[in-house]
Order: C-alpha cells, then sequence, then structure tokens
C-alpha cells in the first residue's frame, strides 16, 4: 500500500486508501492516527512493514473472502487495511523519511493489490458465480489495469511526460469496484437485486480501462514523434553549424 507522495519521494499515483478517503477524511484520520503511528515507531517498526502489513490484509479480504461470494465483509476487511496507507506515510514524515526504495515497494505492492481484488472476482465468477463471461472481464479488468500503469511508467521511463490521466485511472478503478462489491454483498442480508452493482461495475471499469489505456498509447505515440522531431532538427542544426 502506498505512502503520500511527500513522504516516499515517489510520484502522484493514487493508493487505495487516497482513492476512498477524500482529502477532508484523510486530514482526520491522519490527526486520529498521529499517536498510533508514534507507538509504532517507538516500537521499532518501519513503514515498510505497515505497507507490506496493509497489502496483506488486503490480499487475504480479496482472495479468502470473494471468492466465496462474500463481497461485503471482503469489502470491510479490504477497507479497513486502506488505513495503513495513512499510518505508513504518517510514519515516514515523522521519521523524514523519503526513498528510492519505499517509492518502488510501493508501486509494486499497488501492483499485487490491484491483482489480488480483482482475481478474487474472477475466481467467484469461475466458480460460485458461474459466469464465464464475467470471469473474463474481471481478468481483462486485472490485466488492462496492470498495463495502463506501464505504459504511463514506460513513457516516462523513455524521457517522456505521459501529460495525459485517462478517464479510469486506479483511484476509479478501485472505489468503483470496492464500493459496488460492497453493497452487492448486502444480498446475502436480504437487500433484493442488489447483486447486479458489481457485474456493471466491472463493465465500467473494464471499457474505462481500455479507454485510458487507448488515451495513454496515442499520448505517448504523439509525444514520442514530438521528441524524434526535435531531436532530428537539433542535430541538423549542430550539423549544418559545424558545416559552416
Amino acid at each position: 500500500m502506498g505512502q503520500p507522495v511527500a513522504s516516499r519521494g515517489r510520484a502522484a499515483t493514487p493508493t487505495i486508501g487516497k482513492a476512498m478517503l477524500n482529502k477532508y477524511a484523510r486530514a482526520f484520520f491522519t490527526r486520529v492516527l498521529t499517536p498510533f503511528a508514534a507507538f509504532l515507531i517507538r516500537r521499532g517498526v518501519s513503514p515498510d512493514t505497515v505497507t507490506l502489513l496493509g497489502t496483506a490484509g488486503v490480499i487475504a479480504g480479496a482472495l479468502v473472502f470473494y471468492p466465496r461470494g462474500e463481497f461485503f465483509w471482503g469489502t470491510v476487511v479490504i477497507t479497513l487495511f486502506v488505513f495503513s496507507d495513512l499510518v505508513d506515510g504518517n510514519m515516514a514524515r515523522q521519521l523524514g523519511r523519503a526513498s528510492r526504495w519505499g517509492a518502488f515497494l510501493d508501486s509494486t505492492l499497488d501492483r499485487v493489490a490491484d491483482g489480488a481484488i480483482f482475481g478474487g472476482f474472477a475466481l467467484w465468477y469461475a466458480g460460485g458465480g458461474d459466469n464465464n463471461v464475467l470471469c473474463a472481464v474481471s481478468i481483462f479488468c486485472l490485466a488492462s489495469g496492470q498495463v495502463v500503469s506501464y505504459t504511463k511508467a514506460r513513457g516516462e521511463s523513455i524521457g517522456l511526460p505521459v501529460a495525459v490521466n485517462g478517464l479510469v485511472e486506479r483511484a476509479e478503478r478501485l472505489v468503483i469496484s470496492l464500493v459496488a462489491a460492497g453493497f452487492a454483498g448486502l444480498h446475502k442480508f436480504g437487500v433484493p437485486g442488489i447483486q447486479v452493482l458489481l457485474p456493471v461495475a466491472l463493465w465500467i471499469v473494464a471499457v474505462g480501462s481500455l479507454v485510458t489505456l487507448i488515451q495513454r498509447v496515442v499520448t505517448v505515440r504523439r509525444e514520442a514523434a514530438e521528441a524524434d522531431a526535435a531531436t532530428a532538427a537539433e542535430n541538423a542544426s549542430q550539423g549544418s553549424g559545424a558545416a559552416s
């Protein structure tokens, strides 16, 4: 799970916690959790340890509950571990740490958490949910989410700004899916018809992820062409200057 940007020195990539808590709620819970974060520091617990435990909680919530169709309780568990996003970031600020390792760990574990959530949906629809189409949609959501993140990271690694966010980023994918799953789980408490929310949400995420992927690919192609043209012009200018 991810720490705030200022704490860990990473790019502005929304984490699950940032997605599910607005800025006012984050400010409130940050104040509430500051003593707990200080307590963990005194006990010698590192921000990375909290990050790892938070991710483990998300994985457990997704892969223990979701494949059994327990969407409400699975979402409750995942939401509880969302607060690790605030605790580890708070700890990093108190310690004055900003590291490339922390940034790498955050991003890597974010991808693992995403895979567990959509993998849990896929396992349900491949088993008790008995819907191959929705199983495939869940797998597409999982894969497309990873590729959407990769396109931006890869574009930036070759020196391009990738100046586009896209229709459905990680924050939107997670909020739409988790909120829908939580409400869909109320079906087991006798709320009729509400289970349809999860399939609708998965289709929205799948289509939105595809659009976002296309947006980013088109942006990288345009920026790459512009960068190559600028390099060619600069080389031509230097060549003509040397010739004269």
